[in-house]
Formats: structure tokens, C-alpha cells, sequence
């Protein structure tokens, strides 16, 4: 696991970006890369707004969606392995604007770290590809096979972060509903933008702040927190 040590003082807010989707701008790789898969399968591409509208985990799920049928453990490999060596020939590239956000809140004090549910060695390398690793307390991603959910996974990378992380005044960065539920399933508070692999109209379901772009959600973040704490002192 990636981590550097955290100082003794605590920080007044810890954001937790989530990863594809949203630091990483890769809607449209990951839309390409489904579509070259889907061929073999017997199935037309579809666009980005039915990818956006069916995407889920696990993947396989995902893939009986948008077929409208199971695939065999075959076809699911084959599939899988297509789909993760298109993505992979696809250079990492981050939001509009999203390194200087991070170096701004990091002038500002603010602790950042990353949590995804993809394959953490990748993880790490295509952090590293994207020149933000430096920026970041930590980074995880999952070590082990393909999990339902994100609440248990965010639970021990905020324990893992250490004792000054508090629940409160953290703010949770994603594209999917599964970042809320595991925002608040810790206690944290989320925001979710639309420029990721999940459409607006499923991400309202959430029922939390949803916004269009990183910044926003940073300065709405940013002021939800504040307005708690001083609610709350």
C-alpha cells in the first residue's frame, strides 16, 4: 500500500477521491473498450448515455445488462481479458483541471487520499502514470477478487489513514451511488459529479449533492462540512 506518514496534527478536512470516473477521465475509454468487446458477444456498441445508465459492479452484472442475458465463464473471461487490454493501451488522463485542485487544497491544508475498487497494483501504477501520487496520503485499491460494495473497503482506509482522520470532516468524491452509500455508511459526508461513468439521473437516487464538475464538488464539499461544524459547535 502506498502511504506517507501523516503529521500529529489534526486536519481540519480529509477528502477521499475515488478513482475511474473521477480524478481519472476515462468515460470514454472505458465506453470503447466495452464496445470492443461487445462484437464476440453477439451485440451492437451502445452509447455513452446507456453505459452511463446500466453501469455497475461487479462488471460481469454489467455485462448481463446491457446483453440482456448471463455470459458463461468463457465468454466472461474472453470478454474480461478484451476489455482490460483495451483500457490498458488508453493513456491515463485526469478531469479538466484536477492536479492544480489538488495542489490548491493541498496548499490549503486540506489531506487528500484515493480509494477505488480496481485491482490495487494497477491502481498504483496509473496513479503514478498521472504525476499525483505525491498529492496523496494514501492510496488503495482492492486487493483481492471483484467486491459488491465500497462500505467495507472505505471503513479501513479511513482507519488506515490513522487517528486524525475524522469521519465528519471528511468529504467523499465519486461518480457512482456505491461512493455515497460508503460515505455514509462511515459517517462522511459525499458529493457526487456527473462527468463519470454514471448518468445524473441515477446518481439523484443517491440523494445526495450532485454536481458537474470536481470543483464544485470540492467548494460544496468544502462548505457542507463547514456549516456542520459550526452548526454542531
Amino acid at each position: 500500500m502506498h502511504h506517507r506518514t501523516a503529521s500529529s496534527t489534526p486536519a481540519l478536512i480529509t477528502i477521499v477521491w475515488d478513482w475511474n470516473g473521477t480524478l481519472r477521465a476515462d468515460l470514454d475509454d472505458h465506453v470503447a473498450a466495452l464496445n470492443a468487446t461487445l462484437p464476440a458477444l453477439g451485440a451492437e456498441p451502445i452509447t455513452v448515455e446507456t453505459y452511463q445508465a446500466l453501469h455497475r459492479m461487479p462488471i460481469r452484472d454489467f455485462y448481463t445488462d446491457v446483453l440482456g442475458r448471463a455470459l458463461d465463464d468463457e465468454e466472461w473471461h474472453a470478454a474480461d481479458t478484451a476489455f482490460l487490454a483495451e483500457l490498458n493501451r488508453r493513456p491515463v488522463r485526469l478531469q479538466p483541471g484536477a492536479r492544480q485542485l489538488m495542489m490548491g487544497l493541498r496548499a490549503r491544508g486540506v489531506r487528500q487520499s484515493l480509494l477505488s475498487l480496481a485491482p490495487h497494483e494497477r491502481l498504483v501504477t496509473e496513479v503514478s502514470q498521472a504525476g499525483i501520487t505525491g498529492l496523496l496520503e494514501r492510496v488503495d485499491g482492492r486487493p483481492g477478487p471483484s467486491v459488491p460494495s465500497k462500505a467495507p473497503a472505505m471503513a479501513a482506509h479511513l482507519k488506515a489513514l490513522g487517528p486524525w482522520v475524522d469521519p465528519a470532516r471528511t468529504l467523499v468524491i465519486g461518480d457512482s451511488v456505491d461512493d455515497a452509500v460508503a460515505a455514509r455508511a462511515v459517517g462522511a459526508v459525499p458529493v457526487l459529479h456527473t462527468g463519470g461513468l454514471h448518468g445524473a439521473a441515477r446518481l439523484a437516487t443517491a440523494g445526495v449533492p450532485l454536481v458537474d464538475t470536481l470543483q464544485e464538488a470540492v467548494a460544496l464539499g468544502i462548505a457542507l462540512i463547514t456549516e456542520q461544524q459550526l452548526t454542531a459547535a
